[in-house]
């Protein structure tokens, strides 16, 4: 930044700062301007990212760092988002309505639901606040169960220790084809321009009381709910539920009670968590990223596993929305890819609905192909959907949904949305069973392969500290497409900017090639990374699953290799 641009920044700082309702925050920021007078470069290239924009509203809601100014996550941002929620809702009833706010127990999250419920008070609306940091799956309960006409998660789901967001769900009056999903377009660039219409937070209006504080009988509610997924615990039923050992985790996040609560409703009694990872804390302490999927982040619960001999891990992120299952295969405890799970768990509901042709099972683009082989085995139909659960949310007559980043949705008319309790619920059961029969999810992931072949996924990901480095990535590979994968010549070559498979553009690149192997590359929509989604299929012949899995294994080895070189990771 030259002389001007520092100046010009600083200005904008100070209005900022004057109108910020926040006393740490604008601290923090008046601590930045300081520390450029006092001759500091790094403050100068900070200062600019912070009022680099408002932090940007879209189908994620908003997601970012959290401090001070505009393109951070913190009160005063939230009051104008919450300001434009309200004012979207009013102009799409022509009258106020019914809002339900639920936060986490990150950093800010009290706060930031808070003023989320004063401003919709002060709006005419009545607000609904979730008792207490809860996961999101209740929250996207009670905009469905209470008839709100918009919802409000406060949450950074799986993101790291310093990040918040927010997460807006629309109620049937507003949209009656997907009654309580996430915001998709134009909603959300219709709410966005209403948040861009604020001038300034002074002149939000801000209830200091006249919210409802919500009974926690909600959540016992949603628990008894989520338990029904399974029949009821008695006889032989009650009996193996009862002999399942768990290992749970929500890894520092608010789920383990909410959990603890649906399984112990379904039956299943011995249940141990993490200790070290139970309790909510918003600094992650134990772990580098509160993502399952992330290196590390389950062993905690792996090691406690192999101390009492436990059957399965089942660890959820901090919001509890997403779900992650471990099993001992060949000897040695590992966390099963979400297409593995997503699998199983279509076989399992496909199973239970066969011949209804209406029925349909539905997974992102970038997740396996072996539901769709699944849906046509057992009679149903599927569809594959762009990447988020806003879209596999919105699958006409859904009856599960799944994408391969741990979420699931297998009870869409309780929660639209992934769901990681009532997925703990019938990974639990589902495992209860195979123990009954001698068997484990080893066997019915071996069960799989015999029936559609092995279907092997892998991820790819390069993060990025300069976002600019994305779209640079982005613009690289769709220009300059690879010609081979792994050795095998490239077949299909397709832009997803210009549509795909019949879906809406997206930023994205598909690649098939001759072997049967697919890569989508893509831009990740929560966390600044590009990600690359793989997968390789081999038939099994003669019922050899073993030969097959390791022929799999070594195509997926040359082909993660050649697209980490496309990443430069």
């Amino acid at each position: 930044m030259d002389v001007s641009e520092i100046d010009d920044a600083a200005v904008a700082a100070a209005q900022w700062l004057a109108d910020d309702p926040d006393p740490v925050t604008r601290a923090e920021l008046q601590a930045v301007l300081e520390s450029i007078a006092a001759g500091d470069d790094d403050a100068v290239a900070d200062l600019a990212d912070r009022m680099s924009g408002l932090l940007q509203f879209g189908t994620a809601g908003l997601r970012g760092r959290l401090g001070a100014g505009p393109h951070r996550m913190n009160r005063a941002v939230v009051i104008r988002a919450a300001a434009g929620l309200s004012s979207y809702v009013t102009a799409q009833l022509g009258r106020p309505g019914t809002i339900v706010v639920g936060y986490d127990a990150r950093h800010g999250s009290t706060d930031f639901a808070h003023d989320t419920v004063a401003v919709a008070v002060a709006a005419g609306h009545r607000a609904l606040l979730l008792p207490s940091p809860l996961p999101t799956p209740v929250l996207a309960y009670a905009v469905r169960a209470l008839g709100a006409d918009a919802g409000v998660m406060v949450t950074a789901s799986h993101n790291p220790a310093w990040d918040n967001g927010y997460k807006v769900y629309l109620g049937a009056s507003i949209t009656p084809e997907a009654a309580g999903a996430q915001i998709v377009p134009p909603h959300d660039a219709a709410i966005a321009k209403l948040i861009e219409a604020v001038d300034a937070v002074a002149g939000v209006q801000r209830a200091t009381s006249g919210w409802e504080i919500l009974s926690p009988s909600i959540v016992d509610e949603y628990a008894a709910k989520v338990a029904a997924l399974v029949p009821p615990p008695s006889g032989d039923v009650s009996q193996r539920r009862a002999g399942l050992k768990v290992v749970l985790t929500p890894i520092h996040g608010v789920g383990d009670a909410t959990v603890r609560k649906a399984l112990t409703a379904a039956g299943f009694a011995d249940l141990t968590s993490v200790p070290e990872q139970a309790e909510p804390d918003p600094e992650f302490p134990t772990v580098a990223f509160p993502n399952p999927e992330e290196p590390g982040a389950i062993d905690l619960a792996l090691k406690l596993a192999t101390t009492i001999d436990a059957d399965v891990v089942i660890a959820n992120d901090p919001d509890t929305d997403r779900c992650a299952v471990a099993t001992v295969i060949d000897g040695e405890w590992r966390m099963l890819h979400g297409d593995v799970v997503g699998s199983l768990l279509g076989e399992r509901m496909a199973a239970a609905l066969a011949g209804e042709p209406l029925a349909t099972l539905a997974n992102s683009i970038v997740s396996s192909q072996q539901l769709v082989a699944i849906a046509r085995r057992h009679g149903l139909a599927h569809a594959s959907t762009l990447t988020g659960f806003k879209w596999i949310s919105r699958a006409p007559h859904l009856v599960y949904g799944y994408e391969e980043a741990l979420g699931y949705c297998v009870a869409p008319d309780v929660v639209l949305d992934k769901d990681g309790v009532s997925t703990a619920v019938l990974i639990a059961e589902m495992v209860s069973e195979l123990k009954a029969d001698g068997r484990t999810l080893a066997d019915a992931i071996d069960d799989l392969a015999r029936h559609y072949g092995v279907y092997l996924s892998s991820q790819v990901s390069a993060r990025f500290d300069d976002l600019a480095q994305i779209p640079e990535l982005m613009s690289r590979l769709l220009g300059e497409p690879p010609s081979t994968l792994a050795g095998s010549p490239v077949t299909a070559t397709d832009d997803m900017n210009d549509g795909f498979a019949g879906l809406p553009p997206t930023n994205g690149l598909h690649l098939a090639a001759e072997s049967g192997a697919r890569v989508i590359i893509r831009p990740s929509g929560t966390e600044p990374k590009v990600k690359a989604y793989l997968e390789v299929i081999e038939p099994v012949t003669g019922g050899d699953v073993r030969s097959a899995r390791a022929a799999a294994g070594v195509a997926m080895t040359a082909l993660s290799a050649d697209v980490e070189k496309l990443l430069g990771v």
